[in-house]
């Protein structure tokens, strides 16, 4: 597939402003560009974004109903009500409600009064189920704090209310017209939102939550502050925006993360091998968030709130191993179902007649396919809705390419639906298998309609153009005080063109399938540098015959033995002899 490079230098204006800021702030002259493209003008800008502080946090009360919350929080403990955590099974519904449970257990909530729900995907569904609010009930309580899901729980929060339990909702997806009769709904996302920062976390809205009871009651911020672990967890495996508040919140979960993590994930670290490395947004979103993720995508998501919440690291270690062979299972799983998935695709091409695919196996495992719809919309450049189950419990997981919106697609077919929700890039849904085959039609007319063909070209944005000479181990230094890296402050990109291979260059791999590249950009070879291309040895031919060809990249560091070097990780390779942006 040809990824389209997209570069837009700087206008007169902005070079102006960058320099402004390389001069005042003693900025490499890149790092000032780069600046100036995430939209930061003023030297002020530049230091908040360099330098984030807690105090910079917003009132937490400027959140609707967040004074409702607060008091009826305190009328439960004041009253010895017993208290339900409840969240969804994901990593953001499983670290919003530890972080509760955890803060609310610090501030003298005692075990017999706090409880957790965590629904099961088969016998509960997705959100808040009348089986969970039986469970309360059973339990006596009084109160259920609700995380991560919710918003559309009109019917579930009217049963729960009727067994005289009250509701607070906090939740960060799109609510329709009409918000659940609860006590409180915390959610930036509602029409009559008062809140500065639209783009929390569910466990962020926890936190938030625990944030406006400590002020309100008190407490030292610090015991609160000392969860931000949790919060960083959830930013980074929720693909959040990482500025704003988000940034604030990821930038000292990160230091937590990292110094003094709680023993739950230091349990998780230890088992993904990452006690000895600094641990950023990657880590989280390829090590740490798959193997929290492992146990609800398996059916038992409470198991996670067991580890997360675990006194010391032994009873953590201990339950870190059930952990791990869900995490086995759902790797056998994921591979075998996107095998499967493959096979359809090569055998029927879908993506060839469709804008959206639609691919539905009642035997599939509920809980890994949105892994294998994020491949299938990766290797097939489709928006993808991947659909198991039968008769009134099929399950589908969608997930966008190229932007299109896959929550309106849905929300386009909800009258088919039993439930839904989710975000623009990723969405969940269920129906009746009666119903799939219209929902199917539906949705594939919606995008006929509503996607353009240049949204199944991938494209590259280029932040900027280095020569090899500009790139040191100052320059990724400097790089790194630009993070945590993720959506809206994407790691940057350079480009570097007319490039030749110094002679060594080769393919590497168990089946030669990546080119470890030692390029120059002179015939005397004045500048080498070293880069590995993964999945890209396509090229290695043209590369070898010594013709000049271009590479966009991220600046990475690599710990080889104690020794460490800046390397280049190349996503893409243009040859100069039809090169095209």
């Amino acid at each position: 597939m040809t990824n389209k490079w997209i570069w837009k230098p700087l206008t007169d204006e902005e070079i102006s402003t960058s320099n402004d800021l390389i001069a005042e702030l003693k900025l490499a002259p890149v790092v000032g560009r780069l600046l100036v493209k995430r939209g930061i003008r003023t030297a002020d800008e530049a230091r908040h974004f360099f330098s984030p502080k807690l105090e910079d946090l917003h009132d937490p009360f400027l959140m609707k109903d967040m004074d409702k919350a607060v008091e009826r929080i305190n009328k439960a403990l004041g009253k010895k009500e017993n208290i339900l955590v409840y969240g969804d099974y994901d990593v953001d519904g499983t670290t919003a409600v530890s972080l509760v449970y955890k803060f609310l257990r610090q501030s003298g909530c005692s075990d017999h009064q706090l409880h957790y729900y965590i629904p099961d995907r088969n016998d509960d569904g997705y959100g808040v189920s009348k089986q969970g609010i039986d469970r309360a009930h059973e339990l006596g309580v009084k109160l259920i704090i609700v995380l991560d899901c919710g918003i559309k729980a009109i019917e579930e929060i009217a049963y729960a209310k009727s067994l005289g339990i009250d509701f607070i909702v906090c939740d960060h997806h799109t609510p329709d017209g009409v918000l659940p009769d609860a006590v409180a709904v915390l959610d930036p996302k509602r029409s009559d939102n008062t809140y500065p920062f639209g783009e929390l976390s569910g466990c962020g809205i926890g936190f938030k939550l625990m944030q406006a009871f400590a002020i309100n009651n008190n407490i030292r911020m610090r015991r609160l502050y000392s969860l931000l672990d949790l919060v960083a967890v959830s930013i980074a495996s929720d693909v959040v925006s990482t500025l704003g508040e988000n940034r604030i919140l990821a930038y000292f979960g990160l230091q937590q993360l990292n110094r003094n993590p709680s023993p739950g994930l230091r349990g998780i670290i230890n088992i993904c091998n990452l006690a000895n490395e600094e641990i950023d947004m990657s880590s989280i979103v390829f090590k740490i968030g798959p193997m929290i993720n492992a146990s609800g995508r398996m059916m038992d998501g409470k198991k996670t709130v067991d580890l997360l919440i675990s006194r010391d690291i032994e009873e953590a270690e201990e339950k870190c191993l059930e952990i791990v062979q869900y995490n086995e299972q759902r790797r056998e799983l994921d591979k075998k179902i996107t095998r499967e998935a493959v096979r359809f695709m090569e055998d029927f091409k879908p993506h060839k007649k469709y804008k959206i695919i639609v691919i539905h196996k009642p035997e599939w495992h509920k809980g890994v396919i949105g892994i294998v719809a994020s491949r299938l919309a990766e290797q097939y450049a489709r928006p993808v809705v991947v659909l198991s189950g039968e008769g009134d419990k099929v399950s589908g997981s969608a997930r966008s390419y190229g932007g299109f919106d896959m929550y309106h697609a849905i929300e386009h077919c909800r009258d088919l639906l039993t439930n839904f929700g989710g975000h623009p890039y990723a969405a969940g849904l269920t129906l009746s298998e009666d119903k799939v085959e219209e929902f199917t039609e539906r949705i594939q007319h919606y995008a006929e309609e509503n996607v353009y063909a240049k949204q199944f070209n991938p494209e590259i944005e280029i932040d900027a153009v280095l020569s090899l000479v500009e790139i040191t181990k100052s320059l990724h230094k400097n790089l790194q005080k630009m993070g945590p890296f993720g959506p809206d402050n994407p790691k940057p990109i350079f480009m570097t063109r007319f490039l030749f291979d110094t002679g060594t260059s080769k393919a590497v791999g168990k089946n030669g399938e990546h080119i470890k590249l030692e390029m120059t950009d002179s015939p005397q070879m004045f500048q080498v540098k070293s880069g590995i291309a993964y999945g890209l040895s396509s090229h290695i031919s043209y590369i070898k015959s010594y013709r000049p060809f271009s590479i966009c990249y991220t600046v990475e560091e690599n710990d080889y033995y104690g020794t460490s070097s800046i390397q280049i990780l190349v996503k893409d390779i243009k040859h100069e002899d039809n090169f095209s942006a």
